[in-house]
């Protein structure tokens, strides 16, 4: 068996034992009744198995799935973001623009692995077109908190995003047709991060971290959740050109680069005065709460990698 069946014939694993102990507590603590603890887990659980189902999918057609699959999630966690933000009429073609031109263009330059223009496309061009198109409307009504908005979420949810599948551009020695497998590790540490918070948080959480933002983050979830992940990420060092130090030290700083990323996006919602971002994901709402830490985490691992295993 290669790499990548042993490590998702591990995940499927996972999720085979999470099913039969949430089917257990459901006949021995629910008594078959509705009980909320017992039903967000069990629909949590039916998620990760759909998610892992398409991600695996996507590892199987290669490349072009992989692409393919980020760039849909770009939209659908686009379309969240700028659905909560206040847009008027004027700024329907910026919009437009921002769906049909930059978000296709951004990933058509990963797809081709043209790194020089994937890096600043939307920093850069987009930063500073889509003001100009929005500009040439003659709408100033709250001006600046529009458009920042849009440049906000093309920024997250296309940009920091896109740099997942620009993972399999990167050229390492030693390290040919195994690319995948970096997303794999990124996606796994970063995500099992968030449940393992979750899991120290709730068995032994007491000190909050940032009440007003997140009230559900405690220290001690941050610590458990965090070191118990970056110890994953060492175990996992033999899916990647890391060393087990290696892949411990960058699991951790994506780790924590994953929790702060989903501070600021608590920081957002709070401001928008939304308690998820959509509903898309059973138990877990929308794309942008599955995927807030990953929009942090990626852009810094793709950087670590490629400046530090690519010649």
């Amino acid at each position: 068996m290669t790499e990548t069946q042993h490590l998702f014939g591990g995940i499927f694993a996972v999720l085979v034992i999470a099913t039969l102990v949430s089917q257990a507590l459901r006949r021995l603590v629910a008594k078959g009744q509705p009980h909320a603890v017992i039903d967000n887990l069990t629909a949590r659980i039916n998620a990760w198995w759909a998610m892992v189902l398409l991600i695996a999918l996507a590892f199987f057609v290669g490349k072009g799935g992989v692409i393919v699959l980020f760039a849909l999630l770009s939209f659908l966690a686009l379309r969240e973001f700028v659905t909560l933000s206040y847009t008027r009429r004027s700024d329907h073609l910026a919009l437009a623009m921002a769906f049909y031109v930059a978000l296709p263009v951004q990933y058509a330059f990963v797809w081709i692995e043209w790194y020089g223009m994937y890096s600043i496309f939307i920093p850069v061009y987009g930063f500073l077109f889509l003001p100009i198109i929005a500009a040439l409307r003659s709408d100033t009504n709250q001006f600046l908190v529009r458009i920042a908005e849009v440049q906000w979420a093309l920024m997250l949810a296309v940009f920091c995003l896109s740099h997942v599948p620009a993972l399999v551009t990167l050229s390492i020695p030693g390290y040919g047709g195994r690319e995948l497998l970096l997303i794999a590790f990124l996606v796994i540490v970063v995500q099992s991060s968030d449940v393992l918070q979750y899991v120290w948080g709730k068995l032994l959480g007491k000190h909050k971290v940032a009440p007003e933002l997140s009230p559900s983050k405690t220290w001690e979830g941050l610590i458990g959740g965090v070191a118990s992940a970056t110890a994953l990420g060492a175990g996992l060092y033999w899916i990647t050109p890391f060393t087990p130090m290696e892949a411990a030290g960058i699991a951790l700083a994506i780790n924590i680069m994953g929790f702060l990323g989903g501070l600021v996006m608590s920081a957002i919602k709070r401001d928008l005065g939304v308690k998820d971002w959509g509903h898309l994901i059973p138990g877990h709402g929308g794309v942008l709460d599955r995927l807030d830490s990953v929009l942090f985490s990626a852009p810094v691992f793709f950087h670590i990698v490629r400046y530090g295993y690519t010649p």
